[in-house]
């Protein structure tokens, strides 16, 4: 069983920047392939970017592409999201997803989730 807890969310004005956190527990993840998604309010789940515990590497969204970066700590097992220029569309629920078989398609552990609103 992994543990997911995602912190840093909040209120920023448009073109503002915001880092938001992930810490991972409970299991060895060093196969693992960790995601950032983001869910608003009405709309489905969406992919913005994951990185892999072993090598590190990473792919994003293309709409996310040079304004998110994704990085990690693996002593601290934490995952970060460095969100900058920051539309009011990037107003949603950010949650942080950890995918056992490192492929980026079987994200079975989900954190709470943490609010990012972006005022115009």
């Amino acid at each position: 069983q992994v543990q997911l807890a995602e912190s840093g969310g909040g209120l920023v004005q448009a073109g503002g920047s915001l880092r938001v956190s992930c810490v991972a527990s409970g299991r060895t993840l060093s196969s693992y392939r960790m995601g950032w998604f983001r869910q608003a309010p009405g709309k489905e789940r969406e992919f913005v970017a994951a990185i892999s515990w072993s090598n590190s590497s990473t792919n994003y969204a293309d709409s996310m592409k040079g304004r998110f970066t994704i990085s990690s700590d693996n002593v601290k097992n934490m995952v970060y999201l460095q969100m900058n220029s920051l539309k009011p569309e990037d107003t949603a629920v950010y949650l942080c997803g950890a995918d056992p078989t490192g492929r980026g398609r079987g994200y079975v552990y989900w954190g709470q989730g943490t609010q990012v609103t972006v005022s115009s």
